[in-house]
């Protein structure tokens, strides 16, 4: 039996998100069907982490096992010519048996894109967020350092999923803009369930003049949900890339190369979502 990793590029708009679900077809299920055209089977797929409807990525991760004997580095070429157009596995490597899609990341970084023009674009309605307002990067800015560090982000999550703990360490946390586009760049440890989504929607109202930086400083200190602002919509949030002991998504990405990965993650946090 051998586990094989795939990096995974996808356009979320079609879809109700990375895992499967009975309102609609999943980026997960298209990969499982492509898989049973190519191998007549359905492996588990363990994801980095579920991205939710309308989400995209630049670098999902993902494992499965399997006794097929196809070379880890043409899974990508094989899947790819059996996906529909909008999702692609732009690598595909063989990793040990202890390595985890899930528990071995030690960092993900997202992408939030505001689109920050006076006219919406047509190219950009599905992965920016349009925001016609003018928007202050230097209080945006301002706004994102006080996430950095670790803390207690309960006042920045969505119900529904109750994690073992709502401590995250956030590493990178900044604003950067091209042309009429802002992009919101965050790392961390791992994410609450709509996190980004919601830390960029409490920044947004800041960057506008409605809030200042310092209801941040509230919401983390008061761990309440009533303390931060609205949840982002869905369309301008990517999972840009995602870092294990073992690999980085940035050097994988450029091409399938005939990789197998030596290192182990036995030590590795299981508490990373």
């Amino acid at each position: 039996m051998r586990r094989i990793a795939l990096i995974i590029e996808y356009d979320g708009t079609d879809y109700v998100g990375w895992q499967v679900q009975p309102n609609g077809i999943s980026v997960q299920e298209a990969l499982d069907d492509a898989f049973e055209k190519l191998i007549g089977e359905r492996p588990v797929l363990h994801a980095s982490g579920r991205t939710d409807s309308g989400v995209h990525a630049r670098a999902q991760v993902a494992h499965f096992d399997t006794e097929c004997r196809i070379p880890a580095d043409k899974f990508c070429y094989a899947l790819n010519s059996r996906l529909p157009a909008d999702i692609r596995v732009k690598a595909s490597l063989e990793v040990p048996g202890d390595f985890h899609a899930r528990y071995c990341v030690k960092e993900k970084h997202y992408v939030y894109t505001v689109d920050n023009a006076p006219h919406a674009s047509a190219f950009m309605r599905n992965t920016a967020l349009h925001v016609h307002y003018p928007l202050d990067l230097g209080k945006l800015n301002e706004a994102a350092k006080l996430f950095i560090g670790t803390h207690d982000f309960n006042a920045f999550r969505s119900s529904g999923i109750t994690p073992a703990s709502t401590e995250r360490t956030v590493f990178v946390s900044e604003w950067a803009k091209e042309g009429s586009l802002l992009k919101y760049h965050v790392a961390g440890s791992g994410f609450l369930y709509n996190m980004v989504r919601i830390m960029t929607g409490t920044m947004l109202r800041i960057g506008q003049g409605f809030d200042e930086p310092e209801v941040i400083a509230d919401a983390l200190e008061h761990a309440e949900r009533s303390y931060a602002g609205d949840t982002a919509p869905a369309h301008g949030l990517m999972l840009w890339r995602v870092k294990y002991d073992l690999f980085d998504t940035e050097d994988l990405i450029g091409g399938c190369g005939p990789l197998f990965v030596q290192n182990t993650c036995a030590n590795a946090s299981n508490d990373v979502k």
